[in-house]
């Protein structure tokens, strides 16, 4: 197994990045993109086992358990692994080859990961195959029209479109160096692409929503496989 690109950078993950995203509480992080909006909204309450895909340090285990969901996550960095391990059950492999069954899971998450994943496509006819028919698969990603190296989100109140968007591609370019793209890269879907994986792998979209203001920040999409 190949050394995950978030292995050298997972203890800054853990204790900088992720810092601003806790309460002063240390309970449930804020939310100022509406991701944990998304996911109360998109995966709801439910029982069963929840994958989570690419689960990273496993930050949004609580609020998948508070739903009712047993969550489960799966992740090729094993440093961040090593500080989800205290959160959820892990387990450390490929999200486009997951060690689950056939029709095993009732339900699957892909929070802020799909960048991290130059071919999310498999990942997409992987989540597929392990859900159990009527099961649920709620991804929440970046907005690919608004978020990427063509795009300098510096003024938040106005985002700075610059040719790019239309073309798939993996980069490291970023408008800030306190983020994650200029240290691991981004894969780059346009809006088309993106919704096509879901499509062109036999899931059915059923609910969208978008977060972050003014501009959106967050795309977050449904979809269900068939009975």
């Amino acid at each position: 197994m190949t050394q995950a690109a978030y292995d050298g950078i997972a203890g800054w993950y853990e204790h900088t990045f992720l810092a601003g995203q806790r309460s002063s509480s240390g309970g449930r992080p804020t939310d100022p993109l509406g991701i944990g909006h998304a996911l109360d909204e998109l995966l709801g309450e439910g029982s069963g086992v929840c994958l989570d895909i690419g689960c990273g340090t496993g930050i949004f285990a609580e609020q998948v358990r508070g739903l009712g969901w047993e969550p489960v996550g799966v992740d090729l960095s094993g440093g961040m692994l090593r500080f989800a391990v205290s959160r959820l059950p892990v387990a450390r492999a490929d999200a486009d080859a997951l060690p689950i069954r056939d029709s095993s899971v009732a339900a699957a998450v892909a929070i802020m990961v799909h960048t991290d994943m130059p071919d999310y496509g498999s990942v997409v006819a992987e989540v597929a195959r392990a859900l159990r028919p009527g099961g649920s698969f709620v991804h929440v990603g970046v907005h690919p029209c608004f978020c990427g190296g063509f795009a300098d989100r510096g003024d938040p109140d106005a985002i700075v479109i610059r040719p790019g968007y239309a073309d798939p591609h993996w980069t490291n370019r970023s408008w800030t160096d306190q983020g994650l793209r200029d240290k691991v890269g981004a894969a780059h879907l346009p809006l088309p692409q993106l919704l096509g994986t879901f499509v062109e792998n036999g899931l059915i979209l059923d609910a969208f929503i978008e977060g972050g203001s003014p501009t959106p920040t967050v795309l977050a999409a449904k979809a269900r496989k068939p009975l």
